[in-house]
């Protein structure tokens, strides 16, 4: 038991709880997110750190803290709508600001690429899949969580 709790100590000990890890808690030390003022406090240390470019493993380590609190804060507030299918398709278009004509690679007309954002037919799997290539996503994006 003795020798187990050595092994633990020494891995314990190790490059994590280094003095410049120590001094990033020091400077801006992370605690759960309650206020939209500590959310920008906090995310402008974050813009600090990507901003330097490559990071030190300490400062990566504080980074995803810190991200970590952002996401917990985040998830509590009003929760984003899970779309998916064609309402998806509606919100990527919008995004990348595209027009239906961008997508006639993939549903080999403009009409075809009308019918289906009007509802009146389906995405087929083909049409998923292209999709998916096309904006660089997972076609189980296009799919309703359950």
């Amino acid at each position: 038991m003795q020798n187990m709790t050595n092994k633990i100590g020494k891995m314990m000990s190790g490059s994590r709880s280094s003095s410049a890890y120590i001094e990033l808690l020091k400077t801006f030390p992370p605690r759960p997110i309650s206020s939209e003022e500590e959310l920008l406090a906090t995310q402008k240390v974050i813009d600090l750190l990507i901003d330097r470019g490559t990071l030190t493993s300490d400062e990566q380590d504080y980074l995803n803290v810190l991200g970590s609190l952002v996401y917990e804060y985040e998830q509590k507030q009003e929760p984003i709508p899970d779309i998916h299918g064609v309402e998806l398709l509606k919100a990527l278009l919008d995004e990348f600001g595209l027009q239906q004509q961008d997508l006639v690679s993939i549903f080999k007309t403009e009409s075809v690429v009308s019918s289906v954002l009007n509802g009146q037919h389906q995405l087929t799997a083909s049409h998923i899949h292209k999709l998916a290539e096309f904006f660089q996503i997972s076609p189980a994006a296009f799919f309703e969580s359950v």
